[in-house]
């Protein structure tokens, strides 16, 4: 599976952002999913500029997370604005990431990433919980590279 449109059906991308929509009503913390084909470039360093190209830097809270996914070159990293890194731990992200790997593991892509979106939204919980006339910042669509 080496292209971008073959990774989701129209049908799971829609129950992702269902998945995005059940996470952020726990968290003001914004997550998006940005798919593409494969990156020259490290992946967080690509997944960093994804993140800018998408303002996902320009939330309130600075507590915005980026889960990157280079299809072909079965990458995938998860990225956490500055008001997020500035307060928790470095291994955060871990027990996200290790859930997202034992489902892509199996070729179990989007139970993966939903699965990893809820995680991340129950983290976030702690540390940004949803406030009341929290607006959602940014789109909860999956972008496509």
């Amino acid at each position: 599976m080496s292209k971008v449109e073959d990774f989701l059906t129209k049908e799971e991308e829609q129950e992702i952002v269902a998945a995005i929509c059940t996470a952020e009503k726990n968290t003001s913390g914004e997550i998006r999913v940005h798919l593409e084909k494969t990156t020259a470039l490290d992946p967080y360093d690509r997944a960093l500029e994804v993140f800018n190209q998408l303002k996902m830097d320009q939330t309130q809270l600075q507590n915005g997370v980026l889960i990157y996914v280079a299809v072909k070159d079965r990458n995938f990293v998860i990225c956490g604005d500055k008001g997020i890194n500035d307060v928790v731990k470095e291994d955060f992200w871990n027990s996200t990431r290790d859930v997202i790997v034992a489902h892509f593991k199996n070729g179990n892509f989007k139970q993966g990433l939903i699965d990893g979106i809820i995680k991340a939204g129950e983290q976030l919980q702690q540390y940004f919980p949803h406030l009341e006339g929290d607006k959602d910042e940014l789109s909860n669509e999956i972008s496509k590279g």
